[in-house]
């Protein structure tokens, strides 16, 4: 009897499921669950094969993850405090990121169409963790998710406790300006937008004459907060993490 020859396409993405699981510290005992998860909507044969739902069902876990860490190590922090440190750790910007350390990016199951030379997108970053988060869970329960999601994102969650979340950066940077430039922050207000009840705001903070990104928040509190977040991430040499609406 001749050999059927092997599907070149499905022996790589086999090595693609096997190489996820070396990099994710986790060995899937469905392993539909975890190719579901890979596979954008580009690269799957309709929309319900890829991993769109995965994504929907892993954002709840990792909110309700983050947000039971918190509450139960942090019992000095009030209800405010909570939920900027959680908006600060659960975010597209810091999903994408953990997302692009665990290499996920070459382990995503694409269309030809979706290959850029510039790299795997943020925004597909950030789903693709969240879509395996969902599959930690569907495959191995809570717990499994649970130990997945604070290994991975922990350092993220502790630099958001200890002052990097957005509730702080302002007076991080006013420290920091008095220190290093002997005056403090300036905050500009370049733009508004939206009806009364629902607008936002456009926030840019200078430094004696330099100029840093400008933020939006959907109060003058929060846009300030976000630019001081900004500069903040710019005189580390860091990429500025609110450059984009709320």
């Amino acid at each position: 009897m001749a050999e059927v020859p092997i599907d070149p396409e499905t022996d790589s993405e086999v090595d693609k499921l096997a190489e996820c699981e070396a990099r994710i510290g986790y060995r899937f005992r469905n392993r539909d669950l975890l190719q579901a998860a890979l596979t954008h909507a580009s690269g799957a044969v309709n929309r319900l094969a890829s991993n769109e739902r995965l994504e929907f069902l892993g954002d709840a876990i990792l909110g309700f993850t983050i947000c039971e860490a918190l509450f139960r190590t942090h019992t000095e922090y009030l209800e405010g405090e909570l939920t900027q440190v959680k908006s600060a750790v659960v975010s597209r910007r810091v999903c994408a990121r953990v997302s692009r350390r665990l290499g996920l990016g070459e382990c995503l199951i694409l269309g030809k169409g979706m290959q850029q030379a510039s790299g795997v997108p943020r925004s597909l970053l950030s789903d693709v963790y969240e879509a395996i988060i969902a599959a930690v869970y569907l495959d191995g329960g809570i717990e499994a998710a649970r130990e997945f999601i604070l290994r991975t994102i922990g350092e993220e969650l502790h630099a958001a406790v200890q002052g990097r979340s957005v509730g702080n950066y302002k007076s991080s940077l006013q420290q920091l300006a008095q220190r290093d430039h002997g005056t403090p922050p300036t905050y500009r207000l370049l733009e508004e937008r939206g009806p009364d009840h629902s607008k936002l705001f456009k926030v840019a903070v200078e430094i004696r004459s330099r100029k840093f990104a400008p933020a939006w928040g959907r109060t003058k509190k929060d846009a300030e907060q976000r630019a001081a977040g900004n500069a903040l991430a710019e005189l580390r040499g860091e990429e500025p993490p609110y450059a984009e609406m709320p």
